[in-house]
Formats: C-alpha cells, sequence, structure tokens
C-alpha cells in the first residue's frame, strides 16, 4: 500500500485531492494519509476553487493527519512519496529536499521557475537515486495523445499547421496572489501557456526559434496575454493564451487545430473532431477519461512496479519546456525573435 503525502491544498491541490479519493474509493493500493499546507483553515476542508471545478465537497478531513510544515510531515509519517501542488517558485526546493529525505516525488507543472531550477531537481534525481515526475498533464489526456499518435503513425500524411489556445479566467484565487507575481510564477506565460509550449514540444521537439509578443495586464505579473510563433522547417506553429477573459459564460477553454496533408483534427469546446479531407468528420472514440488522474495512477503504480516513470514525461524534456518558454519571455521582453 503506498503512502502518499500532499504538499499544498490551492487550487490543484484541491484537484489532487480528489483522484487520491476516487483512487482509494477504486481499490488502488494507495493511501493519501497526510496533507501539508501553510494555511491552517485547510485542515477542516476549505478546498481553493478555480477556474474549473476540481473539488470533491464529500471528503472527510479528519481521516488525514495535517502539517503545516513538509519537513515534519515527513518526520512524523511513513510515506512512500510526496505531491507537491506548491507555487512555482519552490518548486525546486521541495522536491530536492523531500529526495534527500528518501522519498519519490510528483511535482506538479511547471518544472520549476528556471532552467537552473529544474537541473537542481535531475541532479538530486540521480543523487538520492528517486522517482521524479512533471505533472505535464496534457501528455496523459487521450485527446493530445490521439493528435501524437496521428503525427507519429503518419496517418494524415505531413502536418502543416498546429493552432493553439487556451483561456479564461484570471487567477485570483492563489495563496498571497503569488500567481500573478512575475517572480514566483512568470505570470501566464510560465503557469498556463506552459501547456501548450510543452504539447509542441513533446510532439515537435525544439523549435528553430520563437517569436513572442506579450502583455503585462496586471501590475506586476508575468505576461498575461501571449502569442508565440514558432519556427520549424515545414509547419506553421502558433500558441496564445489570455487569462484575463472575466466572465463566467466563458469559463476555461483549451482549443487545438492540427492540420495535415490529408485531414484536420480539431479540440474545441470540449469536443474533439476529426476531418479527413473529401470524407464524413467523425467524433474519434477515445478514452473519456481525465488525464490528471491518469497522471497520477501512472507514477503510482510505476513506484508499485520499480519502474521508473519517466517513460511518458522524460526530466530532460521537462526542462526543454522550460528552457523553450524562458526564449519567449526574453523574446517578449527585448521584441525579437530568440535562437534555441
Amino acid at each position: 500500500m503506498l503512502k502518499v503525502g500532499l504538499v499544498g491544498l490551492g487550487f490543484m491541490g484541491s484537484s489532487h485531492l480528489g483522484i487520491y479519493k476516487r483512487l482509494m474509493d477504486e481499490g488502488f493500493p494507495i493511501k493519501l494519509v497526510a496533507i501539508c499546507d501553510v494555511d491552517e483553515s485547510k485542515k477542516t476542508g476549505a478546498l481553493t476553487k478555480g477556474n474549473i471545478d476540481v473539488s470533491d465537497k464529500s471528503i472527510d478531513f479528519s481521516q488525514f493527519n495535517f502539517y503545516t510544515d513538509m519537513e515534519e510531515m515527513i518526520e512524523q509519517e511513513e510515506l512512500d512519496y510526496v505531491d507537491l501542488c506548491l507555487p512555482t517558485f519552490i518548486h525546486a526546493p521541495y522536491a530536492v529536499k523531500a529526495m534527500e529525505k528518501g522519498l519519490h516525488v510528483f511535482c506538479e507543472k511547471p518544472m520549476a521557475i528556471s532552467t537552473e531550477a529544474c537541473q537542481e531537481m535531475i541532479d538530486a534525481r540521480n543523487k538520492y537515486d528517486r522517482f521524479l515526475m512533471i505533472g505535464q498533464t496534457l501528455r496523459f489526456f487521450p485527446s493530445y495523445q490521439y493528435i501524437k499518435e496521428t503525427y507519429d503513425q503518419k496517418r494524415y500524411g505531413k502536418l502543416n499547421e498546429v493552432a493553439l489556445f487556451r483561456g479564461g479566467t484570471t487567477p485570483l484565487w492563489s495563496w498571497d496572489n503569488w500567481l500573478l507575481d512575475r517572480e514566483r510564477s512568470g505570470g501566464c506565460l510560465l503557469d498556463q501557456h506552459i501547456h501548450d509550449v510543452d504539447t509542441i514540444n513533446w510532439i515537435l521537439g525544439t523549435p528553430q526559434s520563437v517569436t513572442t509578443q506579450g502583455k503585462v495586464y496586471y501590475e506586476g505579473s508575468g505576461y498575461d496575454l501571449v502569442s508565440t510563433n514558432y519556427l520549424f522547417d515545414d509547419v506553421v506553429v502558433n500558441a496564445q493564451d489570455n487569462w484575463t477573459i472575466n466572465n463566467d459564460d466563458f469559463g476555461f477553454e483549451m482549443r487545438f487545430r492540427f492540420s495535415f496533408d490529408e485531414g484536420t483534427i480539431i479540440l474545441e469546446n470540449g469536443k474533439l473532431v476529426d476531418y479527413p479531407n473529401n470524407e464524413k468528420s467523425f467524433t474519434p472514440d477515445i478514452d473519456p477519461e481525465n488525464g490528471y488522474y491518469l497522471e497520477i495512477k501512472h507514477f503510482a503504480q510505476s513506484i508499485i512496479d520499480e519502474v521508473d516513470p519517466q517513460s511518458a514525461a522524460p526530466l530532460e524534456s521537462t526542462m526543454e519546456t522550460i528552457r523553450i518558454a524562458e526564449a519567449e519571455v526574453k523574446s517578449a521582453d527585448e521584441k525579437r525573435p530568440i535562437e534555441l
């Protein structure tokens, strides 16, 4: 039976909490035994709401031991791994500390605030011989895996265009408003747009260069609106993000369009549609499962099987995603293309 400590009970921590409850209800050999958060009110079930409702309000919080310090939690509990749902700027130090204490680590995306911090995490993984995985969840979403398989298998021939968008409500719910602090979160570009940066890196690899326009909407924030063109030899690639769409009717949306020689695949309004050239469109028969559930189950099963979980999200790849994002920030700052 795996024993887990959840560190951070903000928006994403609340999501992970619900997943652990589901896994336990399903009889998966895992038990969430402890929760750590600096806000003591969280121990009574005060969950953080975000741009999508991820919390399970039926959870009985009396079943968990509650801590406000991760090191104390590790010392007091017999844990197999910690799940870190923390502000980006402390991903690396907390991950390193947990591995130093002998635990495996699942860490929410983005990997870290900088490539230097990413390297510290990789070095600690190697030094302490622990499993470390970053929750780049789109690599687990069936709709995105459908695209990856179509591209890898050349089912529709050559890829010509990639257009990605995500956007929604400003994350005003974060602890100490850290998400709107450039130094602690990197803004929309590093926190939300990073999903699409990772998708491009995962499917196409590193672009030759990036050209980014960004706008700081909230004083002190990183770029709150962003549009990037990625230079590849023969594919037109663009990704946009905007977390200033503060309207309940819009909510949150992630969209994509992949156009090939022989067909186009579009995700929009939560619906995936495949458009073969000169044939009737269809909705692919894919697993309806949530990527967040699949990634955590994959990590836990990897520990049980004693198999490195990196097959889905290699650390060097997730660090490369951060390097591409850093180039985007530099491009927006300096208003010029940046080579990679």
